[in-house]
């Protein structure tokens, strides 16, 4: 069955794909677009969202620990599990029908299955095989978690996607990465009670940050109960009668109740007829684009983590946002990617923009280096030892702030503040003249008078 015509056919509904065809809807465009699972994606099904809930619910001890410096008494206070994942699915839930109906209401029709390339300028979709001619094409299908090496009993591991759907807490977790979703995982579980292994590959976390970041929040974390193992790898997983015995490649055996692999995604792009296509694909598989997301077929685009570019879910939605104007709204424009805010939920939170000090120096500039460590206040009554750590990168002469790395309560929260005046070019005399807001731990920012280096 055939004779469909659309102008846009979006192959994905995460945040991507909806942005698209809610905007190029708006625009006039005739658009479908066709998702196998839920709409929303893996921010909000399966990442940012339920994972933001989680790192809430693991807060809240924290929470209570420090209640009892302040006068209270929350003895007694409990934690149920299954309740925390009962009400997450309810919000998934509803978040998921206002996609779906945000879509729907600026004129996109939605398909519920799988759809592939068919050609340049068409899609098969799988659930009724029917061939829809499109004059353009976006792919946002995203990216799936990345399972590594085929070791011995690797079928017993679960991934970020499985530990939104625990029946139980573990009360032993080892988790495997030291990106992202591996550190924010790591800090949530233990939070909320769990023996926590971390074992990663490289020797330090968070590859890509600044090392000072870095360094500090690996030492938070230890401080926290974590049992950071670095430098080493997973072997094999073997299944016991208590639950699992896991063997790293220096010989170092852990018993555990579950098993987290967190090593990275790859991107989706197989069996969908890409190359078949014509669209070029790069040593992972993701699609290649150029500034305007569009592949090396005219009239097939793609954007957010099937790209692998900067694979955050504000990014995607720019993207998917810039091919839809400039495609039907008349006003072509590019998302730059080179200076982008992001916050990682860990515990301590790290929250960073523009470039860290040895991206700097690797680029030749002489820099002024601003830094402080220090004890937030609510901490001086709730006796937690857990210290703050901020760091402005700035090039000599110029004076321009180049970069600004927050480690600590709230960072996430402050670096997108910060960001609006790292993009506009803000210098050091521009912090110093902003008038602090005390006593706040982001006073600090403007404040910072002597050079570390």
């Amino acid at each position: 069955m055939s004779g469909t015509e659309v102008d846009l056919f979006v192959i994905g509904g995460g945040s991507a794909g909806v942005r698209a065809a809610r905007i190029a809807a708006r625009h006039g465009a005739k658009v479908m677009m066709a998702e196998e699972y839920r709409v929303g994606g893996t921010c909000v099904i399966r990442g940012c969202v339920p994972k933001k809930l989680f790192v809430y619910a693991a807060r809240f001890a924290h929470d209570l620990e420090d209640m009892a410096g302040f006068g209270w008494n929350v003895e007694g206070a409990t934690f149920d599990w299954p309740t925390l994942i009962a009400n997450k699915d309810r919000e998934i839930a509803r978040l998921e029908s206002i996609y779906r109906a945000n879509a729907q209401a600026a004129g996109a029709e939605i398909v519920n299955s799988r759809a592939v390339l068919d050609g340049p300028e068409a899609v098969r979709i799988l659930a009724t095989g029917e061939v829809v001619k499109a004059r353009h094409v976006l792919v946002a299908t995203g990216a799936h978690p990345a399972l590594g090496p085929a070791i011995p009993g690797c079928e017993l591991a679960i991934t970020s996607n499985d530990a939104f759907h625990l029946k139980t807490l573990p009360k032993r977790i080892l988790v495997q990465g030291g990106g992202y979703i591996a550190v924010e995982f790591a800090c949530m579980f233990r939070a909320l009670g769990c023996e926590v292994s971390l074992v990663q590959r490289a020797d330090v976390i968070l590859r890509g940050f600044d090392d000072e970041v870095r360094s500090h929040l690996a030492t938070e974390m230890e401080h926290s109960g974590i049992r950071m193992l670095c430098g080493r790898t997973l072997s094999s997983i073997e299944k016991t009668a208590g639950g699992k015995k896991v063997h790293l490649s220096d010989g170092t055996e852990l018993e555990v109740d579950e098993v987290m692999l967190a090593i990275g995604r790859i991107p989706n792009t197989r069996d969908m007829g890409l190359e078949a296509a014509g669209v070029a694909l790069d040593d992972v598989g993701a699609v290649k684009v150029d500034a305007t997301s569009q592949t090396s077929v005219p009239s097939i685009y793609a954007v957010g983590d099937v790209t692998n570019r900067v694979n955050l879910t504000p990014i995607a939605i720019r993207e998917g946002h810039a091919v839809a104007d400039s495609l039907f709204g008349g006003k072509p424009w590019t998302v730059d990617h080179a200076l982008v805010a992001t916050a990682v939920f860990s515990d301590p939170e790290v929250g960073t923009v523009g470039l860290t000090e040895a991206a700097a120096r690797k680029q030749g500039r002489a820099l002024d280096i601003y830094k402080t460590s220090f004890r937030p206040l609510k901490a001086t009554l709730s006796g937690r030892q857990s210290r703050m750590f901020m760091k402005l990168v700035v090039e000599q002469g110029s004076e321009k702030v180049l970069g600004v790395h927050i480690v600590g309560p709230d960072a996430g929260e402050m670096i997108q503040l910060a960001a609006v005046a790292v993009g506009m070019g803000a210098t050091k005399a521009d912090f110093d003249r902003t008038v602090a807001v005390h006593p706040t731990s982001a006073e600090e920012l403007v404040t910072l008078r002597e050079k570390a280096a």
